[in-house]
Order: structure tokens, then C-alpha cells, then sequence
């Protein structure tokens, strides 16, 4: 075993008997849990598995296969629930695994796997790909065009985001967790899972749909708030769309449970607007940013150093400076390389967002390659604008375009079938009397349906399909008369 899992096992042998996980009807001590993880090692040795993919919902199970994976240094493949049939059909093949835990006999089925034990299939893999030495964890990224992508990472750079993340919220004291994102995301499986376990904090895991999550964005908000209040988490890691949820509804007049600590939100661009709203409510809420080729977590706001509007400092096992057009570079964390691809040359990791520094915190730009360059040569990240324009009530998503265009276009979809053309074009206004000419919206139109996976707007975790939007959008833009800015409708 690797130095540094010899270091986390004897610190969750540390805590002993202090609960460690539970799913509201069984509870494991850290002692039991190791029991249980030695167990489960046991098995995969008996079985000879060398890649496991684990197609289970959030729970205990989930966690226990996870560790048992990590300490006995075979290939973990996560595979996300809200991914397509055809995607997870890609993840299986094309990580060459040869164990799978869970999933619908369907997938089994039709990657050819034959049940062993309950739960539990295998196949025989003739050719298995090449995968970078010391790969531990093949994560998939569901990117904005085509197939995911496998992220190959080792134990020692997970553990050091765990780490990493441990050292900067150790001040809030967090003593229970409870996951809501899936823990085949690679966020809640290192900030939600490795970083309380070092802690000793006790994790609350329920599955999906009884957390009030369903595919890749159906919330029930009701259920979700439910359960936070009875279980009173001290902290959640969030996406920006449920922290939106969570704001809303307690402006509303919803309670909101005193328990919390530490709430983190990243996975997108956060707001300003939203962040102060959360202040106003007494919400304990830190942006950080992080992205999977980093092994999750690279910068994070804590309770000493947060700045709204910067996505935070960054941890202390990395470092990270920008290049010469402002594109962020990351050193002292990073993937071992992309399944099927050659090894990375460079120490330093071309993240692909652009950004500055303010006081030592990262304040992030948007994406390079979606940054657009108007007609009038001015620089326009779109991730900003659509940011504030689902800010406002009315607007429920947002897709913005300008390359090469004397106007700024934007298509919006309403937060629900009652909101008005008027409603949206004032909402649109005002954005815009906050934003500078160049990124103000010239011309808008209404969606004809909300931007999913399913109708291919949208990747599995909300990203824009921009391609896909400007080809199915263009010729209606193409249609519209050019008026004065702020004033169209559909």
C-alpha cells in the first residue's frame, strides 16, 4: 500500500467507534468500516477484478467499494446515473473494465457481463487499454461535444485535494455531511466523501431520488429541504442551480436550518448577486472552482479569506499563476492524462479558463474557447452575461452568442410557461443597464423548450451544447428585423 493510504487508514482507524457513515436506517463506526472495507478487498482479490466500475446509487455500499478500490490500488470507474445508455455503454468499453458493481442487467447484458455474485458481474476483456502508470481513478467528464472523456488520476492527488480541502475548512468545525450531488462526480466523491472521513465527521448518504434529485436536473425542492432540515447537515456542496433553489425558496418565507456551516457551491459560474442574496439570509455559502483534470477542488473560499465575485485562494498543494492571455495554469495537481491519450509533458495544467488575481484570490473570466470577439473587436465571455441574466426571476436559463456580431443575441428560456414576452424583455433591460455596451444583449428570443440532454442543448451536467444551440436558433435570428437593444421580443 502507497504511503500515503497507509496515512489515511490509520487515520480512520483513529477515530474508531464514532460514526462514520449512515443512510438514516444503518449506521457503520470508522472500526466498521474498515472491517467492512478489508472485506470487500478481499472479495475483489478473490475475483481477480483489476478495473470496477461501480454503477451504484449514492449510499453506504457506494463508499465501501470506493475505499475498498482505493487501498487495494485497482482501477475505480465511477459511472454517473444521470449518464445516457450509450454513454455508459462508452465508460465500460472504453476503460476496459472487467468487473462492474451494480447497474441494470440491461447494461450488463449488453457489454457482456455474466452475474458472479448479487450485484456483481463480470467479462473477460481480451485487450484492455493502456491507462498511465499509477492510475487509480478513471473519472468521465461529460464535455460539451461528443463522447465523455476518461480523466486518469492516481491516490496521491486525490488524497492531497482531501487534504488540501480538510486544512482549509478544519476552522468550521463540520462535524456531518450530507452528500446531494452523486458520488460518481468527482466533487462529492473527494470533498463529500475523503475530506470528512478525515475529519472524522460522520457522512449522511441517501440515495438520489429520496434526496429530491433526479437525472441530471430534475429537483424536487420540497423533499431536498426535508431532508437537510432532518438530518441538520453543518455542510452541502452545491451546484449553483440548487443553491439557486435553496435561495428562492427561503426568500420565500421557507426556514432554513440552523445547523449549517459550511455550504460550498462550485461546478459553475456563481453570481455575485446570488452569493450577496445568500449573505442576506445568513446562508453560509463559499464559491470555489476546481475541475476534474485537477482532481476536483483548486480554489476555495473559507470563513478567513473570501472575497464575493472570486471564486477564492488557492489550496495549499498547488499552485497557480496564469499565462500571458490570462488562461489559468495549475501546478502540483493534475490527471496523469486523458484515457487514450499520451502522457502530459508539462508540469503546469491548461485549465481553459480565463481569470485574474485580485489579492491572491482567482476571479474567473469564463471559458477560452467560448469567449466570443464582437464585430467591434471587444472580448465577451458569455458564461458572464447568462449568469446575470438567470439571475432574474424570469429567466430560468440563458444562451448568449456575438461572434462577429455588430449585436449581442441571446435566447432565454422562461422559468415557467406564465412568464411573458414583457416580462423577459424587461428582465433582459435590466441586465443590461449593469453591463458594459459590448455585453449587453441586443436581440433575444424566446426558447421553444428548455435546454436538456435530452433534446442535445444541453451536456448530462447543464453545460450549453453552443454549436447545437446557433444551428438550431440561427435562422430565426436570421428573421428578425434589427431594433434598438433592450426592447425585443420574440
Amino acid at each position: 500500500m502507497l504511503p500515503e493510504l497507509n496515512a489515511f487508514w490509520r487515520t480512520l482507524a483513529a477515530h474508531g467507534g464514532q460514526v462514520g457513515l449512515s443512510n438514516g436506517k444503518r449506521t457503520l463506526s470508522y472500526g466498521e468500516l474498515l472491517l467492512e472495507v478489508s472485506q470487500r478487498m478481499a472479495l475483489l482479490t478473490e475475483l481477480r477484478a483489476q478495473r470496477v466500475a461501480l454503477c451504484l446509487d449514492n449510499g453506504i455500499d457506494w463508499v465501501l467499494w470506493d475505499l475498498a478500490l482505493l487501498f487495494s490500488g485497482r482501477v475505480c470507474v465511477p459511472v454517473p446515473h444521470f449518464f445516457s445508455d450509450s454513454q455508459k455503454v462508452h465508460v465500460l468499453d472504453s476503460s476496459g473494465v472487467d468487473t462492474l458493481i451494480g447497474g441494470p442487467e440491461v447494461l450488463a447484458d449488453r457489454c457482456g457481463f455474466v452475474a458472479c455474485r448479487p450485484d456483481i458481474a463480470q467479462r473477460a476483456v481480451a485487450s484492455a487499454p493502456a491507462l498511465p502508470e499509477g492510475t487509480q481513478k478513471i473519472t468521465y467528464t461529460s464535455g460539451t461535444t461528443g463522447q465523455p472523456k476518461g480523466v486518469c488520476l492516481d491516490a496521491g492527488v486525490q488524497l492531497a485535494v482531501a487534504q488540501s480541502l480538510r486544512q482549509a475548512t478544519g476552522a468550521c468545525a463540520c462535524d456531518r455531511h450530507l452528500c446531494v450531488l452523486p458520488l460518481a462526480t468527482l466533487l462529492e466523491n473527494i470533498a463529500g466523501i475523503y475530506t470528512p472521513l478525515l475529519a472524522g465527521a460522520r457522512i449522511e448518504l441517501r440515495g438520489m431520488a429520496d434526496i429530491g434529485l433526479q437525472g441530471a436536473s430534475s429537483l424536487d425542492l420540497p423533499r431536498l429541504l426535508g431532508n437537510v432540515f432532518a438530518i441538520a447537515p453543518s455542510s452541502l456542496i452545491l451546484v449553483p442551480q440548487l443553491l439557486m433553489a435553496l435561495v428562492s425558496a427561503a426568500e420565500r418565507g421557507m426556514a432554513l436550518p440552523a445547523s449549517l456551516r459550511f455550504v460550498a457551491v462550485g461546478g459553475g459560474r456563481v453570481a455575485p448577486q446570488l452569493l450577496r442574496r445568500a449573505d442576506a439570509l445568513g446562508l453560509p455559502v463559499f464559491e470555489g472552482y476546481g475541475l476534474s483534470e485537477c482532481a476536483s477542488v483548486v480554489c476555495l473560499n473559507t470563513p478567513q479569506h473570501r472575497r464575493i465575485g472570486a471564486v477564492g485562494k488557492p489550496l495549499p498543494h498547488l499552485q497557480v499563476s496564469l499565462g500571458l492571455d490570462g488562461e489559468v495554469l495549475v501546478r502540483g495537481a493534475r490527471m496523469l492524462g486523458y484515457l487514450g491519450d499520451a502522457a502530459l509533458d508539462d508540469d503546469w495544467l491548461a485549465t481553459g479558463d480565463l481569470g485574474h488575481f485580485e489579492e491572491g484570490f482567482l476571479v474567473l473570466h469564463g471559458r477560452k474557447k467560448h469567449q466570443f470577439i464582437t464585430a467591434y473587436g471587444r472580448n465577451v465571455n458569455p458564461e458572464w452575461v447568462e449568469a446575470e441574466l438567470t439571475q432574474q426571476a424570469p429567466i430560468a436559463q440563458a444562451w448568449v452568442h456575438g461572434e462577429a456580431l455588430a449585436s449581442n443575441l441571446a435566447v432565454l428560456v422562461p422559468r415557467h410557461a406564465a412568464v411573458s414576452d414583457a416580462e423577459l424583455g424587461a428582465a433582459v433591460a435590466r441586465v443590461n443597464a449593469v453591463l458594459p455596451d459590448y455585453a449587453r444583449v441586443d436581440q433575444w428570443l424566446r426558447a421553444d423548450q428548455a435546454f436538456s440532454p435530452a433534446n442535445g442543448k444541453a451536456t448530462t451536467n447543464g453545460r450549453l451544447r453552443r454549436a447545437a444551440l446557433w444551428a438550431h436558433y440561427e435562422g430565426r435570428f436570421a428573421a428578425i428585423p434589427v431594433i434598438n437593444p433592450s426592447c425585443h421580443s420574440s
